[in-house]
């Protein structure tokens, strides 16, 4: 498939949207923390959302919201290199994979507010979320949340999760893996936002719940997840440098694309669980990894997400793929009778349990099947006494 088209069944699937709108059938829109969208469609931190081209166009082609690719005070300090991508392909030559070792925005601060407020001025109704990273300094934590706050945008995304690039300068995953020193930042910006905010967190870690637990504990009103995974895509067994090659020389990224999106789902199925346990399921979910089509989303919403982000998706398949995930949703939403979203979001949830749980559940359903058991197994289970009972078991038209 070409990159920025999609298949003929994926087209046909796709829907009008006016204003992110769908025109008929079930309503795609949601409210989190305060946020209207009218789908959950949210283009993620990162290419898609570098400029104010390309944000403009993601808003007329109808995405429920846009986040900013990440922005910090001293962009003078981000250089990135060309080339930085590697794509794993399926058999069929689609892409399957897909790593970065992409830095965060180098374009300077001032330009990016500029156009931040630009956005605003002609989107006022839409909702435009700033991705924000700095080092651990609470004057240029406060700083970039005022500064972004002046210009209008409606909420922010914290960047605890970028795998790769200036770890030391503890950002990124190197913040978001440290619990301790994630818990002060957010406690930062609570202090100085006016506007919603939420916390994306690394996959690269043990156990997500925990610094999750730490942003919102802190006073973040959710979170975002997954990041991408840290990884190396692979050698030319040709030249025996690592790809993506710069100089013959690369160094780890972040993977994202279809592939991880049975690691992002677990990722999010914690997270789902523990804001419903320990949160009274208060705080927001934002669910990253994978996402191509209306019935992946579903499955994230199904895991306690009100929003979906698409990134690597919008790269490989252009800016309306939008239409088409609300029509799949659509599709999904109508085959279950749903009406809204939050209808059916978290409704996997309790399906989750643990191994030792599943064993007992299984000798139980074991125990009760052989409990009712209909008829006799064979004839020497006849009896002279129950002989008129055990015929009536074996009758199928009682």
């Amino acid at each position: 498939m070409a990159a920025g088209r999609l298949s003929a069944d994926r087209a046909s699937s796709a829907v009008d949207l006016v204003d992110g709108k769908v025109t008929s059938g079930p309503d795609l829109s949601v409210e989190v923390d305060g946020l209207r969208m009218p789908n959950p469609f949210v283009i993620g931190s990162g290419p898609p959302g570098t400029n104010y081209k390309v944000m403009r166009k993601a808003f007329e082609e109808g995405w429920g919201g846009v986040i900013c690719k990440t922005l910090s005070l001293e962009a003078d300090k981000v250089i990135n290199v060309t080339p930085r991508y590697a794509k794993m392909k399926d058999t069929s030559g689609a892409v399957f994979g897909w790593e970065n070792i992409e830095l965060i925005s180098d374009r300077p601060f001032e330009t990016m507010l500029a156009e931040l407020k630009q956005l605003k001025e002609e989107f006022p109704d839409r909702v435009l979320i700033a991705s924000i990273m700095e080092e651990y300094n609470r004057g240029a934590w406060e700083e970039i949340v005022g500064r972004c706050e002046e210009v209008g945008v409606d909420a922010f995304e914290l960047n605890f999760s970028c795998p790769h690039g200036m770890p030391e300068r503890r950002m990124g995953a190197a913040m978001g893996q440290d619990c301790e020193l994630l818990s002060e930042v957010c406690a930062w910006v609570e202090g100085a936002a006016t506007k919603p905010v939420w916390a994306k967190m690394t996959p690269n870690i043990t156990d997500i719940t925990a610094p999750a637990r730490a942003s919102l504990q802190a006073g973040s009103q959710g979170v975002s997840a997954i990041n991408t995974i840290q990884s190396v895509m692979g050698i030319n067994l040709k030249t025996l440098r690592p790809e993506p090659c710069v100089e013959g020389y690369s160094t780890p990224g972040g993977y994202s694309s279809k592939a991880v999106k049975p690691i992002a789902l677990a990722r999010v199925m914690a997270l789902g669980q523990m804001i419903n346990k320990e949160f009274d399921g208060k705080k927001s979910l934002s669910g990253i990894g994978g996402v191509e089509t209306g019935f992946d989303a579903a499955e994230f919403i199904l895991l306690g997400s009100s929003t979906v982000q698409v990134c690597t998706g919008v790269m490989v398949h252009g800016y309306p793929l939008v239409k088409s995930l609300c029509g799949e949703l659509q599709q999904f939403m109508t085959e279950h009778d749903f009406k809204s979203i939050e209808e059916f979001r978290g409704l996997s949830l309790p399906y989750f349990t643990t191994h030792t749980d599943l064993v007992a559940k299984q000798k139980e359903a074991i125990a009760l099947k052989k409990a009712t058991k209909v008829g006799l197994a064979n004839d020497k289970d006849w009896t002279g006494e129950g002989f008129v009972e055990e015929s009536e078991s074996m009758v199928s038209n009682q």
